[in-house]
């Protein structure tokens, strides 16, 4: 990926458009706390990490995963981001921890900071005019031999559906699915509608990754989107920040003498039952 504002963020999908209605934009927030060297910024729900970052350069991103103690599934355990630039960090090379970041039920972003503020959340109109539609259901098979559908899979489950229609044609499949009855009890299909906005084309792009990891481009830059599988944000990271489910964000000196970031979510733990 790259930063051409030399500034690089780290934050909640959820939230990433949602900043200018709190005050200044993400990027300038974001500037501030890179000018410092990098810092957590929390301002209600909103949450990221800013860094300075190289502006000439690919930057590289990396990910380690461990076993979901709960589906046995891949889930990322360290997720490290190399800046481009020199360490200048602490003697003895200990690491700077810049804050914490919880997993946000909706995924982390990863991207420019001055890109990022042209990010398209959910409830955001399409960008381009289209988008898309899934169905799924005990009818599912029912509902396919009458209106078609190609089958599409998202993280391992896979639904019927189309893929980059226009919002006439979306508006009237999505009225004629929700209308149409399987049996004599009425049951039908589930329906789901996805305008082409930024948050769900990141999705889109994770749907086949193991890790549900996708990059896409906004403003001209690449950004990338890490999605959660449910069950395991569910059972380890619910709760986020409230419940104290946050993860150290610090700075380090990579192999090669050059400072890198680093998210680290230590293994599960469960907790103890209390005993009499």
């Amino acid at each position: 990926m790259t930063a051409p504002s030399g500034v690089l963020v780290l934050g909640m999908a959820s939230w990433i458009d949602y900043w200018p209605q709190l005050g200044q934009p993400l990027s300038e927030r974001a500037i501030a706390a890179a000018s410092i060297g990098g810092g957590h910024v929390h301002d209600w729900v909103c949450e990221m990490v800013a860094v300075p970052a190289a502006d000439d350069r690919p930057l590289l991103v990396r990910a380690s995963a461990t076993a979901s103690p709960f589906d046995g599934g891949p889930t990322i355990a360290v997720l490290e981001m190399d800046l481009g630039l020199p360490w200048v960090g602490t003697a003895g090379d200990e690491r700077i921890v810049l804050g914490d970041l919880p997993v946000d039920r909706c995924g982390m972003v990863l991207g420019d900071a001055v890109a990022l503020d042209s990010w398209t959340g959910g409830g955001h109109p399409s960008t381009d005019g289209l988008a898309d539609v899934t169905y799924w259901g005990g009818y599912a098979e029912a509902a396919h031999l009458q209106f078609g559908g190609e089958l599409i899979t998202q993280h391992g489950s896979q639904v019927r559906g189309w893929l980059d229609l226009s919002l006439a044609d979306v508006e009237e499949l999505a009225d004629a699915l929700n209308a149409w009855e399987g049996d004599e009890q009425g049951r039908g299909v589930m329906v789901a509608v996805d305008e082409h906005t930024d948050f769900h084309r990141f999705n889109r792009a994770s749907w086949t990754h193991p890790l549900q990891i996708g990059a896409i481009e906004v403003a001209g830059c690449p950004v990338v989107g890490i999605n959660w599988d449910g069950g395991d944000h569910s059972m380890r990271h619910r709760g986020e920040r409230r419940f104290g489910q946050v993860y150290p964000v610090t700075l380090q000196r990579g192999p090669e003498g050059q400072t890198t970031m680093r998210w680290t979510i230590p293994p599960y733990v469960p907790s103890q039952e209390r005993t009499d």
